[in-house]
């Protein structure tokens, strides 16, 4: 079902095309690369004519199975090979079949993919043709315009493409420029992936400290500095001072780590003292380097936009699939490699929380990788790249690198691509290189001469598609893209695109880079306190044996002279939520801070915690307390509160999950609807892929059956016409002779001539006989053959059944599940002492 030719009985199924029979069954399966799971790549070619093997290239297309992507690939070509356009017709599949893209953007060509028009009209191509084009060719723009439109009308018809295939890919898709490090498209945050990682990724010890390095790596490369994650004080140090603090739950900027190589927070690293392995004449260096990073005034532009996160890359809040075009043409190489590492990182840690999957779930594409993966050096970038290559598969990630030369890429990356679409090559030498990485990567080796010859004979628009999943090598022609190709998107253009577009951010956060520590912080409570004066006697009040108290424990290396311990309730408690209904068996924690004013407990007005926090048993020497409410002094009020605390949990904290029935699948609590809508999308596309694999298993049988008839059904024509020709040839010579022999003979015709006559007669009989026997064995040969295309027809209609009949994502029900208050555990109601310290403006701020 890949294309028309496809298969071990090209020849066979080739047969019937002039009875109609296969033809109708391509007329029916037009709609096969339409199909969910298959991407339309072009049509076959004849490497040793050059020449389609179609006239009408929709008449056998080159399918690809979308989770063979699953496997990667790598694209290969010069300039003008046809690379960009082959890459964008990958993209514009995976967004009709609604997989998500982050395609990451060098060169400035992929925006491009937003030039979509499904009218066709030449005001629609009017603004993004080239002036200077026009005016080589004689035109005006106008007529330049309405020329190209008659272009891209007339490639689209002679590809099989209607217009509303473009419609298709503007509805089923959302588009989208980013441009980090510049407002031109929309604004992409960087600075927030500063913060600490999620409890999941701080629990997998690996995972994390590989995000410690790339975060590092990231910073130094910005700064132009190269180091050795294993070995360089640069980064050793640095990753020191973010491994610290992010284990103590607290964000990080740029001027905390300047601040950190001014004063290390720390007085070793390892067995050796800071000023030994790293000096301070050195740290002042690489503070200044950075320094010039945070005063220079294009550096704020990192911090506005939404942030960096993967998940809004790949799907809107409802679900929908996005290609998320990540434009960096505009920065320099240090701020690109930067910019990938930081990508790459976030990627990773995104694609380790997802189930494993056979089927494709997302695209991650770079237009051109070179510098990003070479064989020869360590940017910070390739042990990422490497990572993605080995690990991806399993989550249904696939990568599609492109780059000019083989020699860009390592060779350890090119052996992990189970795809190579290879165009035309500048040099010998890299065609000699190509081929040793596909004989290295290719099991059982690979005929070189023969691949040798098909790259020789590549030109433009012509690709090489060599793929581990097909048992043999083929050369195929790029169909017309749905996109208009205007060529690089300049900053203007990219500003046009997005003009409008509001981002999913909450808003700018170029105040990211000063921000303070996101602790847990009330201003209500720091405004009602005031300065330190107003914060109470000072004395630690007495508080009887069966009240609970803990002290919560500072941070920041504020010694015990400069806190003052205000009073607040901590509670932290454990919610289970079951419904069998649902297979729901889940406990909640909660974690709460509340301020204590009367005799009750505002528990809606309460600061809820991610994680309980750390406690010590007696508060620092030297410190002064706030005022003590006299409730919490007495130990009553406290099972009052942990009743209320009950009731409250119950009735305002209930667990919302979502359900999809048609799909039997519930979200997991703290699942987001975004998060849920793309494990439903995986969820279908397995299911859909499942079922399309049973069915051709299903079919395939029973094609076998007919291909071995069919073998047998050939031989038996072919005997049966040698047969007859031999049978006509000796009839022939039979009555020859007999007549010679009676013209040549006597007057009177003897018994012998006469058997002879009869004999030659019957002969003839036979080989009337035997031309029969032909015509039988061809009509049983063609009706095998009708019955082949019929029921390759029948395998095309039922697998366009399974598309039609995918499960629609949009309608969720919101299920609302309340605990009961039996079931709940109160581990800790106590009253905890919160230090503050006093800030420079004379105020107290939590410690």
């Amino acid at each position: 079902a890949r294309h028309a030719d496809d298969g071990g009985v090209r020849g066979e199924v080739g047969g019937v095309v002039e009875d109609g029979r296969v033809g109708r069954a391509l007329g029916e399966a037009l709609a096969a690369f339409e199909g969910l799971g298959t991407f339309y790549l072009g049509a076959p070619v004849d490497p040793e004519t050059g020449q389609r093997l179609a006239e009408r290239p929709a008449d056998a297309p080159v399918l690809y199975d979308a989770a063979d992507l699953t496997t990667h690939a790598a694209i290969i070509g010069m300039t003008g090979s046809g690379k960009t356009g082959l890459g964008i017709g990958l993209i514009e599949e995976a967004a009709l079949d609604r997989i998500p893209v982050i395609a990451v953007d060098p060169k400035g060509d992929l925006g491009n993919l937003l030039l979509t028009f499904p009218d066709l009209a030449p005001s629609d191509f009017a603004p993004w043709v080239d002036a200077q084009e026009a005016q080589r060719q004689g035109r005006t723009p106008d007529e330049h315009a309405a020329a190209t439109a008659d272009l891209w009308t007339s490639g689209l018809a002679k590809w099989g493409q209607a217009p509303e295939r473009i419609q298709r890919l503007r509805d089923t898709a959302d588009l989208a420029i980013y441009t980090p490090g510049s407002s031109a498209g929309l604004p992409l945050s960087v600075l927030r992936s500063f913060d600490p990682p999620g409890e999941a990724l701080r629990e997998d010890a690996d995972l994390y400290r590989e995000r410690i390095e790339a975060t590092v790596s990231g910073v130094l490369a910005l700064a132009g500095v190269e180091a050795d994650p294993l070995q360089d004080p640069e980064h050793v140090f640095l990753a020191r001072v973010v491994g610290d603090t992010w284990t103590a739950g607290r964000s990080l900027t740029l001027a905390d780590l300047i601040r950190a190589l001014q004063a290390p927070p720390f007085e070793q690293l390892g067995v050796l003292d800071v000023d030994t392995f790293f000096p301070a004449r050195d740290r002042g260096k690489l503070a200044m380097r950075l320094n010039g990073l945070l005063a220079s005034p294009g550096f704020a532009a990192w911090g506005e936009g939404e942030p960096l996160d993967v998940a809004r890359l790949l799907h809107k809040e409802d679900g929908t699939p996005r290609v998320s075009i990540l434009s960096i043409a505009h920065l320099g190489e240090s701020e690109r490699q930067f910019f990938v590492t930081k990508l790459l990182t976030e990627v990773i840690a995104w694609m380790r929380q997802q189930p494993g999957t056979g089927s494709l779930r997302a695209l991650l594409y770079m237009d051109e990788v070179f510098g990003y993966l070479p064989p020869q050096g360590n940017p910070p970038t390739k042990p990422l790249f490497l990572t993605l290559l080995k690990q991806a598969r399993a989550y249904g990630l696939g990568l599609v690198l492109a780059t000019q030369n083989p020699v860009d890429l390592d060779y350890k990356a090119l052996s992990n691509c189970g795809t190579w679409f290879v165009g035309r090559l500048q040099t010998e030498r890299d065609k000699a290189r190509l081929l040793d990485g596909l004989e290295g990567a290719t099991p059982g080796g690979l005929d070189r001469s023969e691949m040798d010859t098909l790259l020789s004979g590549l030109g433009k628009r012509r690709f090489l598609l060599h793929n581990v999943h097909e048992s043999a090598p083929q050369v195929f022609e790029t169909r017309w893209v749905l996109s208009y190709l205007a060529g690089p998107l300049t900053r203007t253009q990219i500003g046009t695109l997005m003009e409008g577009r509001g981002s999913e951010a909450e808003g700018p956060v170029s105040q990211v880079v000063g921000r303070r520590s996101q602790v847990m912080d009330h201003e209500s409570r720091v405004t009602s306190l005031g300065g330190a004066d107003d914060a109470g006697s000072g004395a630690r009040p007495v508080v009887p044996s069966d009240v609970p108290e803990v002290f919560l424990a500072p941070t920041g290396g504020v010694d015990g002279g400069g806190l003052t311990y205000v009073p607040m309730l901590l509670a932290h408690a454990e919610v289970p939520f079951a419904r069998k209904s649902l297979d729901l068996d889940h406990t909640a924690k909660t974690t709460l801070l509340a301020e204590i004013d009367s005799d009750e407990v505002d528990y809606e007005s309460a600061e809820s915690l991610t994680a309980k926090p750390a406690t010590e048993s007696a508060p620092r020497d030297g410190a002064a307390f706030a005022a003590l409410p006299s409730a919490m002094s007495d130990a009553g009020s406290y099972g009052k509160w942990e009743r209320a605390l009950k009731r409250w949990l119950q009735h305002e904290r209930p667990l919302t999950v979502f359900q999809h029935k048609g799909l039997k699948a519930v979200s997991q609590p703290g699942e987001d609807e975004r998060a849920f809508r793309a494990r439903l999308a995986d969820l279908a596309r397995a299911d859909r892929d499942r079922r399309k694999t049973d069915l051709r298993e299903r079919f395939q049988k029973k094609l076998d059956a007919l291909e071995t008839k069919m073998r047998a059904a050939e031989e038996r024509v072919a005997r049966e016409e040698s047969q007859a020709s031999q049978k006509k040839l000796d009839t022939v010579v039979n009555v020859g002779v007999s007549l010679l022999g009676a013209f040549l003979g006597s007057r009177r015709m003897s018994r012998t001539t006469v058997n002879k006559i009869g004999t030659a007669a019957r002969s003839a009989g036979r080989m009337r006989k035997e031309s029969d026997d032909v015509a039988r064995a061809e009509k049983k040969l063609d009706d095998l053959r009708a019955q082949y295309a019929d029921l390759d027809a029948e395998l095309l209609r039922e697998l366009e059944m399974v598309d039609l009949d995918a499960p629609e994502i949009q309608p969720l029900e919101t299920v609302e599940v309340k605990a009961k208050q039996t079931d709940m555990h109160v581990e800790t109601l106590a009253l905890a002492w919160v230090p503050y310290a006093q800030d420079t403006d004379g105020r107290l701020r939590r410690a």
